[in-house]
């Protein structure tokens, strides 16, 4: 499993979430409270998993953009601000349900939840609905590299040894010989200087 599979686990946990609420929900209209609370416990770790997987994959890829189809956007962008706003405002409200349900105050429990279950509902299909826009049914483009940003300079090539003389020793030596014989013939001595002339 890598980093770009948790966008398909998050709405899988979503999705979780949902059935555990609806669930949840039908088991109280029945009147089992133990069902109930279990399927509520199990809808409250599901988002929380959710919540954190959501986290580690944002911080570590960004946000995926929505661009086309541009008719589509107002509806999506619609969908995904009331999704945010209401995630953000679910929370307290999920922790004061869950903490009224467990200290018994079954009551104030009631009147809260009233509020608590539409909106952790809406906020888990939307959940899987976004994922299923942004990634299935409108698949975005992969984002471009920015022109700005200096390009990939190629590897630097290995170093080398230096390559052997072409020239045999030998043969260095022999043309040494030359060039020493024929400075003698010009009247040049081994040293370089001109050779002087006998009084």
């Amino acid at each position: 499993m890598t980093i770009q599979d948790l966008p398909l686990i998050n709405a899988c946990l979503n999705a979780l979430a949902t059935v555990f609420l609806m669930l949840g929900f039908g088991f109280i209209k029945k009147g089992n409270k133990i069902a109930h609370r279990n399927c509520m416990i199990s809808a409250f770790v599901t988002s929380a998993v959710f919540l954190t997987c959501y986290l580690i994959y944002h911080f570590n890829t960004g946000s995926t953009k929505f661009v086309e189809p541009a008719w589509f956007k107002p509806i999506y962008f619609t969908i995904l601000i009331t999704h945010i706003i209401l995630a953000v405002v679910i929370l307290p409200l999920i922790f004061m349900t869950l903490s009224r349900a467990l200290k018994e105050r079954f009551e104030q429990h009631k009147k809260i939840a009233k509020w608590t279950w539409p909106l952790w509902m809406y906020v888990s299909i939307t959940g899987v609905l976004i994922y299923l826009l942004l990634y299935q049914i409108f698949p975005q483009p992969k984002p471009k590299s920015d022109p700005t940003s200096p390009p990939d300079l190629p590897p630097a090539l290995p170093d080398f040894p230096p390559a052997p003389d072409p020239v045999d020793p030998t043969t260095r030596r022999r043309a040494v010989g030359h060039r020493i014989a024929l400075g003698q013939a010009l009247g040049f001595t081994p040293e370089g200087g001109p050779r002087r002339r006998r009084a």
